[in-house]
């Protein structure tokens, strides 16, 4: 069979059929779904070890990266169901094991892994992601002991975020209500597995959004609590939406999560870390019988200081006393002072009573009655001088003598002159035995006003 790609053939521009060769050419994109269908299905389920590199989140929630150990890398790519469901979120240089399958993507005619499931690599690998996201966050100030808030020495209502059942909120609520009963208020979550992280920062998030007033009470207090476990089972405290939550929240916030010996973020977190939710419980209040028995102790040293300020009063009025002077000796001057004060008003009224007795009695010797006989005629003469003055000049009396008075009948007064009257139109004429009313008319017998008189007009 002749070579297609001997010298006899590489002289030619257009492709041939070469006989006894019957395969077409493939299309790249034919080449890619071959090998896509050769590779899935001899690697339709892999496991692979590797240390993450290039981690990415597209906003379609679909994540990317590279698998990479010291010799080789593979791109790998998480849908994005598959990466809401992660147990951890994954960064930059963690190791971990994958499970998926191998595909090829034609785009670019490289092969991936389409993970499924990812884990850490082992408990080295867990607590170098633990310290990476605790390095962040106390970056962020989010552990500062200027943002820890202080607990309330005696809250009305207590918040309790964890699993409704268990031992841990059956032993918070037995040791509140042999401590202090106090109200409290369950927020149930899970504390492990899918979804546990959101739950307890829904939580948190939910009691921080109460509104004081309303129907439900707001807390005054935060406890949040699980029991003991392994690192794998305490997880979800140490996840980034847990932290953030406890740190922004507005509410005092008590972390108690696992043993003693079990330290989470949230720990770092919250306002103040019980080494058990027992102990959580009793920080969080006092015990009532010993806040009665302080509170009666105050009461008596109170009143012990009370009695002793009065005593200690009672004392320095007591020697103030007996240095003051005794009252005699303090009013004696005052009284003297007084009495010579009255003896001297006494004499001063008695030499006004005398002086003003001999003003009287030269006032009195001046009121001789030839003087007021004189006095009287003289004063009689000068009023009936004033009384004939008064009837020559009163108008009433000239009317006696045939005189006329002439008045303006709509206002009344004295006309004085022709034009007044004129003006006037209706007078009064008032006679010695009484009045007449008139019309003042114009040559020709027109009257000024255009009116009949009621009587007779004058010319």
């Amino acid at each position: 069979m002749p070579d297609p790609f001997s010298e006899s053939s590489s002289g030619r521009l257009v492709a041939e059929a070469v006989p006894g060769d019957n395969a077409a050419p493939l299309s790249i994109s034919e080449m890619s779904s071959k090998l896509k269908r050769m590779v899935e299905g001899e690697f339709g389920h892999v496991r692979l070890r590797g240390e993450i590199s290039g981690w990415k989140r597209a906003a379609s929630g679909h994540a990317y990266l590279a698998l990479k150990d010291a010799d080789a890398v593979i791109d790998g790519v998480i849908w994005r169901g598959a990466a809401s469901a992660l147990p951890f979120q994954p960064q930059d240089g963690i190791e971990v094991i994958a499970t998926g399958k191998l595909t090829i993507y034609p785009g670019r005619s490289k092969y991936q892994i389409v993970i499924e499931r990812m884990e850490l690599a082992g408990e080295g690998q867990l607590m170098a992601l633990l310290e990476k996201l605790k390095a962040k966050l106390a970056a962020e100030g989010l552990f500062d002991s200027a943002r820890k808030k202080p607990l309330p020495y005696m809250p009305k209502v207590i918040g309790v975020v964890t699993s409704p059942t268990g031992a841990v909120i059956r032993d918070i609520l037995h040791r509140l209500e042999d401590r202090c009963p106090s109200h409290v208020i369950v927020w149930p979550v899970k504390v492990q597995g899918d979804g546990s992280a959101a739950e307890i920062a829904n939580a948190v998030r939910g009691f921080d959004a109460i509104q004081p007033g309303g129907k439900v009470p707001r807390p005054d207090l935060l406890i949040v609590a699980r029991g003991g476990g392994s690192i794998e089972d305490l997880w979800s405290f140490n996840e980034e939406v847990v932290v953030r939550a406890i740190a922004d929240c507005a509410i005092p916030v008590i972390s108690a999560v696992g043993h003693e010996t079990d330290t989470s973020l949230s720990d770092f977190a919250a306002d103040l870390r019980a080494p058990t939710p027992t102990a959580a419980a009793e920080i969080a209040v006092p015990v009532l019988a010993d806040l009665r028995h302080t509170i009666s102790s105050l009461a008596l040293r109170t009143e012990r200081c009370a009695r002793r300020y009065h005593e200690r009063g009672g004392e320095r009025l007591a020697a103030l006393v007996r240095v003051l002077p005794k009252r005699d000796a303090l009013l004696g001057p005052q009284r003297q002072k007084m009495d010579d004060l009255g003896a001297r008003l006494d004499l001063g009224l008695e030499r006004k009573v005398q002086r003003s007795r001999g003003e009287l009695d030269r006032a009195g010797g001046a009121l001789r009655p030839a003087t007021l006989e004189h006095r009287l005629t003289a004063a009689r003469q000068r009023l009936d001088g004033a009384s004939r003055l008064l009837d020559s000049v009163n108008p009433d009396n000239l009317l006696q003598r045939g005189y006329v008075r002439v008045g303006a009948r709509a206002t009344g007064k004295v006309v004085m002159t022709a034009a007044d009257a004129r003006a006037a139109g209706a007078i009064t004429l008032q006679f010695r035995d009484g009045p007449v009313d008139a019309r003042v008319e114009r040559a020709g017998g027109k009257s000024y006003e255009g009116d009949k008189p009621e009587q007779p007009s004058l010319l």
